[in-house]
């Protein structure tokens, strides 16, 4: 579970982070990067639509990547804001795949290796 401190819950910023964020995208999740000025604790937010499948299999998706997030706070920037946007083929993906995915999505955005990358379990 993401600390309270670091959950994204505010629609505009959402929306924000979205439009003016750097973007990575892959067939499992999009992600959406905006580094910030100010001296806060990084903020996540994640989108998963009805597109992914029914309301069991979207809670599932947003658990998963919770606690997927919940250990890669470290390697961002001190107060960017973060968006992961689950897509439809995020439902059938593994904890793993997941991962990787959150890795290289994170990566690309970063300009660094983390040192999640690569890592299979939890």
């Amino acid at each position: 579970m993401l600390p309270a401190g670091n959950r994204l819950t505010d629609g505009a910023t959402f929306r924000e982070v979205v439009r003016r964020g750097t973007r990575a995208g892959g067939p499992v999740l999009v992600l959406h990067l905006r580094d910030t000025d100010e001296q806060r604790p990084v903020q996540v937010g994640l989108v998963v639509s009805k597109a992914v499948g029914p309301a069991v299999t979207r809670n599932l998706v947003k658990r998963r990547l919770r606690h997927l997030m919940r250990d890669r706070i470290a390697d961002l920037p001190p107060g960017s804001l973060l968006v992961v946007r689950a897509q439809p083929a995020a439902a059938g993906a593994s904890y793993a795949e997941l991962g990787a995915e959150l890795d290289r999505g994170l990566a690309r955005l970063t300009g660094q290796r983390g040192e999640h990358a690569g890592r299979v379990g939890p």
